[in-house]
């Protein structure tokens, strides 16, 4: 796709925390004629020139060729974090579907496949500098998200091998967070009852400095916005996604007026492997110890090839987040939908 100029865009996962800005970016764009939104729901939520299908990628029913017929470009997100306590189900969704959503852009001959890695999909690697796009990606092999994510890596190079003519971008993007994805990723990661009004910084005295603990972090609209910068360049291949700063306990302590406090890795772990085996954490240990492990990334292609340029810092976007914890802030999507705990 030379153009986006009066093109279709189908996106899946288009009620999430990253279909909803992409969505939104896509229909204000004049050069895209019309977006086809794939989700489990049909939500109330509809941006003009926007259309919905209810579409359940983990079920093999799903007639997707169908829904992609006749676009000029697929946008895969779609993605199921939870439970986290059966892989057996998140694979389904995530891999089996994905290897779903990549056979039908195939059979409906769709010239153009952008696909949602992520920084999760990257081999183990160094904190003190950051890496391009060619650093391993094998994931963590103990968590979920990061082994699926490795997998439909090497699931996209024979798909990219086996069918030359469509153009494939894998966005490889950091923690994304905006204000109005606060609720759902508080029932994510933090739980359902996870008190927001806690996310307040004068009730954090002191901040847990936890060895490897130093993470990337981007604006959801930013995100979206590399999404669309990639649909309208003939780029193909991966593309790192970050703000800056890294976020590290003395850069949030800073920001919170809080002390960061060394605290050992194993202590850290064990506290969050005993929250999760009683079930009143959703995310693992094992996700821990891969965040703890992942690598910094460099984002020099992004900025030189697709000509992206985040508006957020990552200080921004973490207080926004957090603002919109504590206002229970959502959208008008079952995902997205927004709750106030406490």
């Amino acid at each position: 796709m030379s153009s986006a100029t009066g093109s279709k865009v189908v996106v899946t996962g288009a009620t999430g925390n990253v279909g909803t800005s992409v969505v939104r970016l896509l229909s204000e764009d004049p050069d895209v004629a019309s977006v086809r939104g794939l989700s489990r729901r049909i939500p109330e939520w509809s941006p003009r020139k926007t259309e919905w299908t209810a579409v359940d990628l983990a079920s093999d029913r799903a007639d997707l060729a169908a829904a992609f017929v006749d676009a000029d470009a697929v946008v895969h997100l779609a993605w199921a974090f939870q439970p986290t306590h059966d892989p057996a189900a998140t694979w389904r969704t995530n891999v089996l579907g994905s290897i779903r959503v990549f056979e039908a852009v195939a059979a409906a001959r769709v010239p153009v496949l952008v696909h949602a890695s992520s920084v999760g999909a990257y081999s183990p690697g160094p904190k003190d500098h950051a890496v391009d796009e060619s650093w391993p990606t094998h994931g963590w092999p103990d968590a979920a998200y990061c082994r699926e994510k490795a997998y439909l890596e090497r699931t996209l190079d024979t798909f990219e091998r086996d069918h030359p003519g469509i153009r494939v971008v894998r966005m490889r993007p950091a923690f994304l967070f905006k204000r109005q994805s606060a609720s759902e990723q508080r029932r994510i990661f933090g739980g359902r009852f996870l008190p927001g009004p806690v996310a307040r910084p004068e009730l954090l005295p002191f901040l847990p400095d936890i060895p490897g603990l130093r993470v990337q972090a981007l604006h959801t609209d930013d995100a979206a916005e590399a999404y669309r910068l990639a649909l309208r360049t003939e780029v193909r291949g991966p593309f790192n996604l970050a703000a800056e700063p890294a976020l590290d306990a003395e850069l949030l302590g800073e920001m919170f007026d809080a002390r960061p406090v060394r605290l050992p890795r194993t202590a850290a772990r064990s506290a969050i492997a005993a929250a999760w085996g009683l079930r009143l954490l959703p995310a693992s240990p094992h996700l821990f110890d891969a965040v703890l492990r992942l690598p910094l990334m460099d984002c020099t292609r992004a900025r030189v090839e697709l000509g992206w340029h985040p508006q957020h810092t990552a200080p921004e976007v973490l207080e926004e987040f957090l603002l919109g914890l504590r206002a229970g802030e959502g959208e008008a999507t079952e995902p997205m939908r927004g709750r106030k705990v406490g």
